[in-house]
């Protein structure tokens, strides 16, 4: 439980302060950070998993086209998460990554109940019908939907939803995809080199050990992550969630000294009381889950 909380914590702070890192060298654009890391990633996950001698899944992996469909799905849904969230903090909007994360486990308990016919208590659909007067009164206040939190917290949920269904482990998973992107990545990184538009490799050692550095800052808290759910109830590990979005908006708005006016307040303030009544009917039901559980134990 302690190596869990340890686990889950590193993972979300590590997340948490990611902008800053996105930031170091804004000289690259969002396509080609995000080929790197791709590429970067896979060679990192693809030297662990040699290291520890784990390729035996890949073959049969192989030969199974559903496996291999969902797992392409899974990869263009997470490659289009890191290419939104890249161009958002590359271009100052920080607050708008933040909310796509704070509204992704709603979005969760909408996909569950669309998808995969969950029924939902009254709790959780108060907490929808808030976060949906949050985002409408955000985009009304701004002109226009707030895309950038609407396609982040999409793209994740619909990668949580098809990675819950998964056969593949965290480690092996993340090496398929990451596989799966790396012809459209190198693709990006070619025609960067051709145009002389590319980044690497830089003239300045800095940026190359930045850019290479991409592939374990993508892949270790994936893993903390993944080592953290085997060991926490899934309760735990969804309060904890809520550290990557916090800091992140606490960098957006006293770091970077991005806007965040009275009217959009009042916007996030809808969203965060939806996941206190969110996160309140989660402890609930966790508590009573127990409680059932203890009785079923007694009586045998």
């Amino acid at each position: 439980m302690n190596a869990g909380l340890v686990y889950a914590a590193c993972a979300f702070v590590w997340w948490g302060l990611f902008p800053i890192y996105i930031r170091l060298v804004t000289s690259v654009s969002a396509a080609e950070i995000l080929a790197h890391r791709v590429v970067w990633c896979l060679l990192f996950v693809g030297t662990a998993l040699s290291w520890r001698g784990q390729w035996a899944w890949l073959r049969p992996v192989a030969r199974q086209p559903r496996v291999l469909f969902a797992f392409m799905a899974s990869a263009l849904l997470i490659g289009g998460n890191w290419l939104a969230y890249i161009w958002a903090v590359s271009n100052g909007h920080v607050l708008d990554a933040s909310l796509g994360y704070f509204i992704t486990p709603l979005v969760n308990v909408l996909l569950g109940t669309t998808l995969l016919h969950e029924r939902l208590r009254p709790p959780q659909w108060a907490a929808l019908s808030l976060a949906t007067l949050g985002v409408v009164w955000l985009g009304w206040q701004a002109g226009h939907p707030p895309w950038i939190a609407l396609v982040l917290a999409t793209t994740f949920g619909g990668y949580g939803l098809l990675r819950k269904v998964a056969v593949l482990g965290a480690l092996e998973g993340l090496t398929l995809e990451t596989m799966l992107l790396a012809p459209i990545a190198l693709a990006v990184i070619g025609l960067a080199a051709r145009h002389g538009t590319g980044s690497f490799p830089a003239a300045d050692l800095p940026t190359n050990l930045w850019i290479i550095a991409l592939g374990p800052v993508t892949a270790v808290p994936l893993l903390l992550f993944a080592a953290a759910a085997r060991r926490l109830p899934m309760t735990t590990l969804g309060l904890m969630q809520y550290i990557g979005p916090t800091i992140q908006f606490a960098v957006g708005v006293w770091l970077f000294h991005e806007p965040f006016s009275a009217a959009r307040l009042i916007g996030f303030g809808f969203i965060w009381l939806a996941l206190v009544v969110y996160t309140a009917d989660g402890l609930q039901t966790g508590r009573r889950t127990a409680a059932l559980k203890a009785q079923t134990v007694a009586v045998s």
